[in-house]
């Protein structure tokens, strides 16, 4: 049953993870009709349909006047030559059982705040009584090749890094918000400063590896509070050779992470395999997050 779902079924499952952009932007001190125009246009600017140097052209002077000096150049165009490394996921959705292992080790790994989590799996009942079946469908950020949330900020606070990781500094991001609605897989999150101390006794001692446990008052650079945050591959562990937290943690063993550009891992040959696809793929985001149904 769960091989018989088509692609535009998952896409629809998918999809309730989306925010609403009106309830997402209506806090945000800055342009909410700026914010959901971009973000339409970076989408076209992904899927082919709206030239890049077009719509900085048509962006840059509202930008000017809505941020002022912080306003960013746009980024160089990156040519994808020359990359040894793009690390990637696979996800193999007749292994995943449901059980949210990812996502508790993702939070308690990155130390996410309440209302936060990187990783999340959703779940929908297909099929007729008494032939039903649950299936899963786990989501992080993909990591996109061409990623609309890149193109929308501003201040050039989200970014490729050289691996293929879509990453933020929060030192940079200034909470507009504007990439949570551009985001087609509603991977980001925005920090409103909540916290599990009441429940938790520490929880604030030590803030999550991604920030630096100097980060906040004891430190000089900006705790992630007011800014914008999302799964970056556990970057922090694939720096000291070790995997995601989710892979890692995954009673299933659903997950693969490795070199997408190495065609002898295991993640290639797998994002090669008949039963692999990329949820939206019609976007031309060019997710890296691939499964296999």
């Amino acid at each position: 049953m769960l091989k018989q779902m088509l692609e535009k079924d998952w896409n629809e499952l998918a999809d309730q993870r989306l925010p609403n952009p009106d309830d997402e932007l209506k806090n945000s001190p800055y342009d909410s009709v700026l914010g959901k125009n971009m973000a339409d246009d970076a989408r076209k600017v992904v899927g082919g349909k709206l030239n890049i140097k077009d719509f900085h052209k048509k962006y840059y002077s509202s930008l000017v006047g809505e941020f002022g000096d912080v306003v960013a150049e746009a980024a160089p165009e990156e040519d994808g030559k020359d990359q040894p490394v793009k690390w990637g996921m696979v996800i193999d959705l007749q292994k995943c059982v449901g059980c949210d292992s990812c996502t508790v080790a993702c939070k308690a790994e990155n130390r996410t705040p309440p209302g936060i989590s990187y990783n999340v799996v959703l779940e929908k009942e297909i099929g007729n009584f008494p032939h039903l079946a649950k299936v899963n469908l786990p989501m992080p950020c993909m990591h996109c090749d061409n990623p609309p949330c890149v193109q929308v900020c501003p201040v050039r606070a989200t970014f490729k890094l050289d691996n293929g990781i879509v990453t933020i500094d929060n030192d940079r991001c200034i909470g507009c918000r504007y990439c949570i609605v551009a985001c087609p897989y509603g991977a980001r999150s925005y920090d409103f400063g909540e916290t599990y101390e009441d429940e938790m006794l520490g929880f604030n001692d030590v803030t999550s590896p991604e920030y630096g446990i100097e980060r906040g008052e004891r430190g000089t650079r900006k705790t992630p509070i007011g800014t914008v945050r999302k799964c970056n591959f556990c970057l922090h562990r694939l720096e000291r050779g070790e995997e995601p937290a989710c892979v890692e943690t995954c009673i299933g063993d659903a997950r693969f992470f490795g070199n997408l550009n190495d065609p002898n891992s295991t993640v290639s040959k797998l994002a090669s395999s008949p039963r692999a696809f990329t949820l939206k793929s019609e976007l031309g985001a060019g997710p890296n997050v691939i499964y296999l149904k």
